[in-house]
């Protein structure tokens, strides 16, 4: 095996493995963003039924 051959098999290894570790983190911050995303809604959701709630009690 010649040296250019063996330092393109370790290139590719090493380019997996940073690319691995690169879309690791990339979904890792995804899902970060969907869940804060899904709380945003939910809590603007439970609000709202809040505020309905105790604008009826007000009016009696």
């Amino acid at each position: 095996m010649r040296k250019s051959t063996l330092w393109t098999v370790l290139g590719v290894i090493a380019a997996v493995i940073i690319a691995w570790f690169v879309v690791n983190v990339l979904f890792s911050l995804v899902a970060f963003v969907f869940r804060l995303v899904a709380v945003a809604i939910v809590a603007l959701i439970v609000f709202l039924v809040l505020r309905a709630v105790f604008a009826r009690r007000d009016v009696d």
